[in-house]
């Protein structure tokens, strides 16, 4: 299984509009995806109001690169979005539980 943590850092004053986005299209689209198991979305905390994340688990590599494309390493970005974000990070880890990576 591969963790594909993202975040995001929204432009000034797109902090809500990012949010409505974030979690009425974004996270609704991504546990309908097929190929996802799970799918965590982090909200901004007070003290960081413009930074977004999400931890997704993909059952497998196969299921990520049919969501984004064969560069799985690079951001899935909506066309919503584009505008409402000033920059995006990704990440990709094996899942490990209790110290076997889950494939």
């Amino acid at each position: 299984m591969i963790m594909r943590v993202f975040q995001v850092v929204t432009r000034p004053g797109k902090e809500e509009e990012f949010a409505e986005f974030f979690h009425k299209v974004a996270i609704p689209l991504l546990r309908r995806t097929e190929g996802i198991v799970e799918v965590l979305p982090g909200a901004a905390r007070p003290e960081s109001p413009r930074e977004f994340s999400v931890v997704m688990v993909w059952r497998d590599l196969a299921s990520l690169k049919a969501f984004t494309d064969e560069d799985y390493t690079r951001p899935h970005v909506d066309p919503a979005e584009a505008d409402l974000v000033e920059s995006r990070l990704i990440r990709h880890y094996e899942l490990v539980e209790d110290g076997v990576i889950r494939r």
